[in-house]
């Protein structure tokens, strides 16, 4: 369990699930000795190049000890089904967009054979300059910790230790949103420092048409007779039906009286507006087979 000494109230879920995951490992002796070194500040610096993390921990030598730390980066391929996977639920790339982590995120990976948090204490790669012979020593413990507080503030860094980067991810998004192919997506995009405003700009111009507001619910194709079918809706139920009776607010005795009254009144409403919406809509379907 989590040392209460260490509170983060504003941690995210994702981010303690990464806590939660490498806690569940047995280390317990360990990390308990690591999340004082985490609360107090020995943690100097966390720096990420590509998808490894370099850290600088304060230890009793006078020189700080040097942290290395790295988990299985995914395979080309393997990154081009997990972001078709997100691309086909929007609620996950809006999300993602937004900075935060989808909530069921990790059905993404799991369906492709893969987890996005460690699975087992061997898939998590780390090294310490310390004479300790242990690992996780207590400096690589903190290093654990600072790293889950860092996922919080940008959840994109756990798929960077995976092997991509918030421009690659979102480029892929893009492309395979826009029409583009599972091939496409699954080779990286150039990262930020590679590719100047040019090229951005390019790259959005070819993946991306201009919205007309006038005609954005507007359809002129034809459609696939046989593939509109109009009915009524089942059951005969209505919206009211769903939310339930309307709590109105009244002290007569006959408040019980009163709200059925009105709830029949709005149903008929709402089945006469359902059933004049499916007349409309087969006089429609008729004109134009005519």
């Amino acid at each position: 369990m989590s040392d209460p000494s260490y509170p983060q109230p504003g941690r995210e879920w994702w981010a303690q699930r990464w806590i939660d995951v490498l806690e569940s490992f047995g280390w317990v002796r360990r990390l308990a000795r690591a999340r004082v070194y985490a609360r107090e500040g020995n943690v100097l610096s966390i720096e990420f190049k590509g998808p490894k993390v370099f850290a600088r921990v304060q230890g009793t030598a006078p020189e700080p000890y040097k942290v290395t730390l790295s988990l299985d980066p995914f395979t080309d391929e393997q990154w081009g089904y997990i972001i078709e996977s997100m691309a086909q639920r929007a609620v996950f790339s809006a999300k993602l967009l937004a900075g935060e982590m989808p909530q069921n995120i990790e059905e993404v990976f799991t369906s492709n054979g893969l987890s996005l948090f460690p699975f087992t204490k061997f898939d998590i790669h780390s090294k310490c300059s310390c004479p300790d012979p242990a690992n996780p020593c207590k400096h690589i413990g903190a290093v654990y910790y600072l790293l889950g507080d860092r996922f919080s503030e940008d959840p994109f860094v756990l798929f960077q230790l995976r092997g991509r980067t918030k421009e690659q991810i979102i480029e892929a998004l893009r492309q395979i949103r826009s029409g583009g192919s599972l091939e496409s997506a699954a080779k990286p995009a150039l990262e930020p420092a590679q590719s100047s405003t040019e090229t951005s700009h390019n790259l959005l111009s070819t993946t991306q048409k201009p919205i007309e507001v006038n005609q954005f619910w507007q359809y002129i194709e034809q459609l696939e007779p046989s593939l509109v079918v109009i009915t009524p809706p089942p059951g005969g139920e209505t919206v009211l039906d769903v939310l339930g009776p309307i709590p109105f607010k009244t002290n007569t005795s006959g408040n019980t009286e009163t709200t059925q009254m009105v709830m029949d009144y709005l149903k008929t409403i709402y089945q006469n507006a359902s059933q004049q919406a499916v007349l409309n809509a087969m006089n429609v379907e008729n004109n134009s087979q005519n």
